[in-house]
């Protein structure tokens, strides 16, 4: 099957979730491209440069039928999308290509555990959204200040666990050691985690050779790595996947 078109589609708003999270909400005419129930699935936005088209991966926060959130985090050293994200005005046009697979947590374990970083805070987001009522567990969740702390709809069962962490990737170790930290209520849990490379190798190392979590309730993926642009940090990626 063929990959479907990069469709272009229209700044409608842009607002701040918090001061290191920016939403910026796409529409306009090609919107209806977009396949419905796609919240949590990641999209390519193409940015021109020097170099021909420069693609970025993220994260659909939310989805309606007339238009789609995407929560980008703001760094101080902003790359090509966090630059465009800042400066977006309502009537500007993006290239918006996918969408790809939505990554949910696995459900049907005693327990759930969510972990990530502020860059994976959206999906985090939707799979709390989308738990049963009845699930528990825990969300650890790495922001860059007690200001990027955000009301997050969840089931009672799963308590939420901020890290604060103002240097994002300087620290492998803050995710890991709060994770450590969790009262383990059985051996059956299911885990998610998606963050920075060296955060990521910390945790899977942990929830493999320590808690021997099986790969059909694991899934653990970096979303950048701290020094890289997305380029480099896919071919971090494929190296380090050959290796486990």
């Amino acid at each position: 099957m063929s990959r479907p078109q990069p469709r272009e589609l229209v700044v409608i708003s842009s607002t701040l979730v918090t001061p290191h999270m920016l939403r910026v909400t796409l529409g306009g005419e090609n919107i209806s491209t977009m396949p419905e129930d796609q919240e949590s699935g990641y999209v390519k936005l193409i940015f021109p440069s020097d170099s021909g088209r420069l693609m970025r991966t993220y994260t659909i926060r939310k989805q309606r039928a007339d238009a789609i959130d995407i929560d980008f985090m703001l760094h101080e050293d902003s790359g090509p999308a966090s630059s465009w994200a800042k400066n977006a005005k309502p009537g500007d046009r993006i290239l918006v290509g996918g969408p790809g697979p939505k990554k949910m947590i696995e459900e049907s374990a005693e327990w759930q555990l969510l972990i990530g970083d502020m860059t994976a805070l959206p999906a985090i987001s939707v799979n709390l959204e989308t738990l049963p009522a009845s699930a528990k567990g825990y969300a650890v969740i790495e922001v860059v200040s007690e200001d990027d702390i955000q009301p997050l709809n969840h089931p009672a069962g799963i308590e939420l666990k901020w890290v604060i962490n103002s240097h994002p990737g300087s620290d492998d170790q803050a995710l890991l050691k709060e994770v450590q930290a969790l009262n383990w209520l059985s051996d059956d849990v299911s885990v998610w985690a998606a963050c920075e490379f060296g955060s990521m190798k910390a945790l899977r190392r942990f929830f493999k050779e320590e808690k021997k979590v099986p790969k059909d309730k694991l899934y653990i993926s970096s979303y950048w790595k701290q020094g890289s642009n997305e380029d480099q940090h896919k071919a971090v990626k494929r190296a380090d996947a050959e290796t486990v």
